[in-house]
């Protein structure tokens, strides 16, 4: 496909994955919920991962990150800005994204840290809970984001992950709004919206366009189950929210305006959940990106969710994007 005008940048954690099917009861031997995402150290990953008695799978990752290539695989023009340790997972992920299409000359580097990895464990009813030791992600300096970092770039998407570094975070959103581009964040998972507390009111007011968010977000940002109330009141702070109920559908309002309830597809043979909502995102920005109207980014996003979930882990095989690409046509 042609490459858009309009140039995007990713913003966040470049993660090396690595997936497992695990049983429930595996799950209860770690600490912290179900189908969350906690951070650990780097001597907890690898207790967890020597605790495992299955392969692990390893791909690129990151919420951002999967979000960045899928807008590449559809033409987009696209680069990241993250940080990678020089180590092989580090040369492997910069080297995928430049293979998927991707700019890679906005990464950064660290030396003796090693790049940011998530283990992924997939449980039989598709769910995934992740444990992610952030490595040189974590180590990326507010003082190393400049103006230069956005120069030429029109939209920027920022994973909320990114929010358990109030500093960064903060210095990311002004410097991309200074630099005159349209930002998109998404909420990540519940325990991020818990820990950016109050503060992430201020964020959605002054520095994001679009907020993407789950049930289980919007309702610690609302205290309320009602998704409907969480769209009300993340569309009060942003010019377009979303509210994603997973294979009921989407909810999304411009504006503070009436809801817009957009359908999901329906996989016939779902494995594993990881990576839809960054897909999602990836379906709806390159829409935006390309001129579409709300309801038809919802329902790319839709598209490429359902993609992803009928596969382990977050790369498509060429036929699948072939297949996606055609409808677009």
């Amino acid at each position: 496909m042609k490459k858009t005008e309009k140039k995007f940048l990713g913003i966040g954690s470049p993660i090396v994955d690595l997936l497992a099917r695990v049983e429930d009861d595996f799950i209860d031997k770690i600490s912290g919920e179900k189908g969350g995402m906690e951070l650990v150290s780097s001597e907890e990953m690898s207790a967890i991962l020597e605790s495992l008695d299955v392969e692990t799978v390893k791909v690129c990752g990151g919420s951002a990150g999967n979000t960045s290539f899928a807008i590449a695989r559809l033409g987009a023009s696209v680069s990241f800005l993250g940080q990678l340790g020089f180590d092989s997972d580090g040369e492997f992920y910069s080297k995928s994204f430049l293979e998927h299409g991707g700019d890679k000359s906005k990464f950064k580097f660290i030396d003796k840290v090693h790049t940011a990895r998530c283990l992924s464990l997939v449980t039989p009813d598709s769910e995934r809970t992740m444990r992610t030791d952030l490595g040189a992600a974590a180590l990326l300096d507010p003082k190393s984001i400049t103006l230069e970092d956005f120069q030429g770039i029109d939209f920027v998407h920022i994973e909320g992950y990114l929010l358990f570094n109030p500093e960064l975070a903060k210095k990311v959103l002004r410097t991309a709004k200074e630099a005159g581009c349209e930002v998109s964040l998404d909420l990540g998972s519940f325990e991020v919206v818990a820990a950016a507390g109050d503060g992430l009111s201020h964020l959605l007011d002054n520095y994001v366009d679009y907020v993407f968010s789950n049930e289980d977000e919007a309702k610690a940002f609302t205290g309320s189950d009602n998704p409907e109330v969480g769209l009300k009141k993340l569309g009060e702070h942003c010019k377009v929210a979303v509210v994603n109920l997973g294979d009921k559908g989407s909810l999304l309002c411009e504006n503070g305006g009436l809801p817009l309830f957009v359908s999901a597809l329906r996989a016939e043979n779902v494995i594993d959940t990881t990576g839809a909502g960054d897909y999602w995102a990836a379906g709806f920005i390159w829409s935006i990106l390309t001129g579409k109207s709300l309801e038809e980014a919802a329902k790319l996003g839709a598209l490429l969710g359902c993609e992803v979930v009928q596969k382990l882990g977050v790369e498509l095989p060429d036929d699948s994007w072939k297949r996606i690409i055609d409808t677009l046509k």
